[in-house]
């Protein structure tokens, strides 16, 4: 009891490469749990390991209870979901809006939105949280730029992806919530068919048609850009933050040669937004790192034991280094899943961290590093609050 997530992802690697764990709720699957074993398992999708729910035995046979609060993530529709040619075709449609071009556009506003945040938190007087005044509201600002949603829709957006993803909520909390959140982007697409503007929402809903992108199709993947990135982007950029005030001479390396890039992967490496990721399922009976893991069965992909594996990252892998040689993290995924949203989430935290601190480079951590409380959820792991005073 009380044990962090990365001590119980390194307790779950030390036990071996593919162990038998019970998640909260009473449900059986296997944890994936070093570097190597997790790239092996992403390395199978579509051929051994599929991600759609249908292929779930213990869902199947009511193992999986019904109100277990996590099923609304299960039973996504959208393309993180779906597996073979579907898969293909939902990412190449996503993906010719979704853009390298149209991500670096961003980069000008990326950078308006970040000066006026920080202009915010200086507002706010010396003593601040960086989570809720900075960390939460970039990457909700940018992806509400991206697709075209107003600024006073944020905080109920914020609120709705906070709850998907706590093991603390309940599965009617969980439920509405994802209801909810679906029903907004129906509205969004709606409103996007009737006044489109500039935005990526716009774009789908006028160069698919509903042959090629179904409006259910269309929903499900802004609901996965929105909830994914915004969750994803927000620990990033509080994990890099805690990385750097307790590290003053990595800081200091930062701001001197501009190694703003090599902070971001080092965060990523180190303490990767998405620790456990749900699901993969066997297609057949199957080994993974040696162990026999029977068709049907469920795998939890723990992206974070392994960015912390020694056998990677070598022996002082659990240290913050950002003059550290990367071998290859698995923050963003790897092959067909890779996530689309990488180039945007590095140009986010590129950005933001060099702006807070090159504009504010004196801040201090009012609490022991090591008192910070993270998220309570086996998913996704980030600071929860990061209190400063701006000007030791």
């Amino acid at each position: 009891m009380g044990e962090e997530l990365p001590q119980t992802y390194a307790r779950f690697r030390a036990a071996g490469p593919v162990i038998p764990v019970e998640l909260p709720g009473g449900v059986q699957v296997w944890a994936v749990t070093t570097h190597a074993a997790v790239r092996e398992v992403l390395e199978g999708d579509n051929t051994r390991f599929a991600k759609h729910y249908s292929r779930w035995a213990a869902l199947k046979d009511g193992r999986v209870p019904n109100d277990w609060p996590f099923l609304p993530l299960v039973y996504g529709e959208h393309m993180l979901m779906r597996d073979g040619l579907d898969h293909a075709r939902l990412r190449d449609l996503l993906g010719s809006e979704f853009t390298l071009v149209r991500i670096e556009a961003l980069r000008p506003r990326v950078t308006e939105i970040v000066d006026s945040l920080i202009k915010d938190v200086i507002a706010k007087g010396d003593a601040v949280d960086l989570v809720s005044s900075f960390a939460e509201q970039v990457p909700m600002a940018v992806t509400c730029e991206l697709f075209g949603i107003p600024a006073g829709d944020r905080p109920r957006l914020r609120e709705w992806t906070r709850t998907l993803f706590s093991h603390q909520a309940t599965a009617e909390q969980t439920h509405l919530a994802g209801h909810q959140l679906i029903t907004f982007m129906s509205a969004l697409v709606e409103w996007k068919r009737q006044d489109p503007g500039d935005d990526l929402t716009s774009a789908l809903v006028r160069e698919h048609t509903a042959d090629e992108l179904s409006d259910q199709e269309l929903v499900e993947c802004l609901f996965l850009i929105l909830v994914a990135g915004h969750e994803t982007t927000l620990h990033m950029l509080g994990h890099a933050i805690v990385g750097l005030l307790a590290n003053p001479s990595q800081l200091t390396l930062a701001i001197t040669q501009n190694r703003w890039a090599d902070v971001v992967e080092e965060a990523l490496r180190r303490t990767p937004p998405v620790y456990g990721s749900l699901f993969r399922y066997a297609l057949a009976d199957t080994e993974v790192a040696g162990v026999h893991v029977p068709a049907g069965d469920a795998l939890l992909l723990c992206i974070g034991g392994g960015g912390t594996d020694p056998a990677q990252h070598g022996p002082d892998a659990d240290q913050f280094d950002i003059t550290r040689d990367q071998k290859g993290h698995l923050a963003f995924g790897h092959g067909a899943h890779y996530c689309l949203g990488a180039p945007l989430a590095r140009i986010e935290g590129e950005v933001a961290l060099s702006a807070l601190f090159n504009r504010l480079p004196d801040m201090k951590a009012t609490i022991p590093v090591d008192e910070i409380a993270y998220s309570p959820s086996f998913l996704t792991y980030g600071p929860l609050r990061v209190p400063v005073v701006l000007n030791a």
